[in-house]
C-alpha cells in the first residue's frame, strides 16, 4: 500500500487541509498522481503530535498543480470506519481539545490483517483481526473488549510466509468500537527481530 508522508507544522496549516472537506476526509498535498479509490496510508507528523499518526484512507479525487493559480497538487482522501477515531484525535489535538497526550515508544502501522488468538493457559483459538500494529503492541478487533491485563497468544502470518508467528501480549486498554489494545510482552531478541520483520512485510504489502 502506498504511504504518503505529510508534515503539518502549524494549526493554521492543518485547518487549511481539513476545513475544506467533510469530517471524514482531508486534502493531502502530493505530486504523486493517485487513482480514484486507491488505498493509501497517510503518515502524519507534526510538532503538535506526540507520535506520527498513520491513517488508512481511500483516494476520492486527485488534482495536478496549477502554479499560475497557486493551486497545489494533491488528493482528497476519505477515512472511514475504524480509522475515524484517529482522525478525530488529530482534529482534537490541533483544535486544543486534547493536550499533554503521552508519547508512545513506537509508532503504529494501520493494517487489516486476519489473526487468531488464544487466552494464556487455554488451547482454543479465536479468529479475529488486527487494525494496527507496532513493535510495542497491536489493536485487536473483538466483539466486546477483553478484560484488562488478560494474557494471550496472538498468531499472525507474515505476507509471503507459510507459517504464523506467535506473539505474547497483554490487554492494556480498550477503544470505544470494542477493540482491545495489546502490549507485547516477554520478547527475547529473536522475537523482537521476527516482529520487526513482520511489520516490514506488512508495510511493504
Amino acid at each position: 500500500m502506498k504511504i504518503i508522508k505529510l508534515r503539518v507544522r502549524t494549526d493554521e496549516e492543518w485547518q487549511e487541509l481539513a476545513s475544506a472537506e467533510s469530517e471524514e476526509a482531508m486534502f493531502v498535498p502530493t505530486t504523486d498522481e493517485l487513482a480514484i479509490d486507491q488505498p493509501v496510508i497517510i503518515e502524519l507528523s507534526s510538532p503538535r503530535l506526540p507520535n506520527k499518526v498513520m491513517i488508512r484512507g481511500q483516494v476520492r479525487s486527485w488534482r495536478p498543480a496549477l502554479p499560475r493559480m497557486r493551486i497545489r497538487a494533491g488528493a482528497v482522501v476519505v477515512f472511514e470506519g475504524e480509522e475515524q477515531p484517529k482522525l478525530a484525535f488529530v482534529r482534537d489535538v490541533f483544535s486544543g481539545k486534547r493536550q499533554d497526550v503521552p508519547r508512545r515508544r513506537h509508532n503504529r502501522l494501520p493494517v487489516s490483517v486476519a489473526v487468531r488468538y488464544r487466552i494464556a493457559n487455554t488451547a482454543s483459538y479465536v479468529d479475529s483481526a488486527i487494525s494496527e500494529i507496532g513493535v510495542g503492541g497491536a489493536l485487536l478487533t473483538t466483539p466486546t473488549p477483553l478484560p484488562i491485563d488478560t494474557d494471550l497468544i496472538l498468531e499472525v502470518t507474515p505476507p509471503g510466509a507459510a507459517a504464523p508467528i506467535a506473539i505474547s501480549g497483554k490487554v492494556s486498554y480498550h477503544v470505544p468500537a470494542g477493540g482491545s489494545g495489546l502490549k507485547f510482552v516477554s520478547r527475547d531478541s529473536d522475537g523482537a527481530r521476527r516482529l520487526r520483520e513482520l511489520i516490514r512485510r506488512l508495510r511493504a504489502s
